[in-house]
């Protein structure tokens, strides 16, 4: 006579691969950064080809609803910029200024204006209505100089030439766009990135 094997219920011990989860999810919570909003969000036009933008040594200028904005990567580059800026317009900013400028997204306001915008939280800064855009006729062209102090900013500190990327909103008008890549190219910038949404390519 056949002796039947008794039937006992499987059981796996889930503890460890629980710590693990747990320990993977710790991880991506510590590491992971919210992302600022922008104070001028654009819509770019939309391009089947899309090049990725440097980390470094790059100068982002936002055209749109009729103001532009000027955003610099690095840290110490942007402390610099903001020196040569204050030294150029006759505006003395403090040591603890210039460290919040430093960390601070896109700036849209004139030079008279900087240390009001400096002032407030980084939640009231991202209102795109309380910052006018910078100035950029000929009769106060502060986006000109901007763009030239950071990159005599960037080369005295990274040795390398500042790389410009203009980033316009799809819905705004050419002249507004071509008012920039003029103001490039009298200080003889040549190259520079577009930077546009990723579309589909049509089959």
């Amino acid at each position: 006579m056949a002796v039947k094997a008794s039937k006992k219920a499987a059981s796996i011990d889930m503890t460890a691969m629980c710590d693990v989860a747990f320990l993977l999810l710790t991880f991506f919570i510590l590491t992971a950064t919210a992302k600022i909003p922008e104070p001028l969000p654009v819509d770019t036009p939309a391009s089947t080809v899309q090049t990725k933008l440097p980390d470094t040594d790059l100068a982002t200028i936002t055209v749109g609803k009729g103001k532009v904005f000027f955003d610099l990567k690095g840290r110490e580059v942007r402390k610099r910029t903001l020196e040569l800026m204050g030294q150029k317009y006759e505006v003395a900013f403090t040591e603890e200024e210039s460290a919040k400028f430093a960390l601070m997204e896109g700036i849209g306001v004139p030079i008279t204006s900087l240390k009001q915008l400096i002032a407030m939280k980084s939640s009231d800064r991202s209102k795109a209505d309380l910052q006018p855009g910078i100035p950029k006729d000929s009769l106060d062209n502060q986006l000109s100089q901007w763009i030239q102090n950071a990159r005599i900013a960037n080369i005295e500190l990274q040795d390398k030439e500042l790389q410009i990327a203009i980033k316009g909103d799809a819905r705004e008008e050419y002249p507004a766009i071509k008012k920039v890549m003029d103001i490039l190219q009298d200080q003889k910038i040549n190259s520079f990135n577009l930077v546009t949404g990723l579309r589909a390519k049509d089959k």
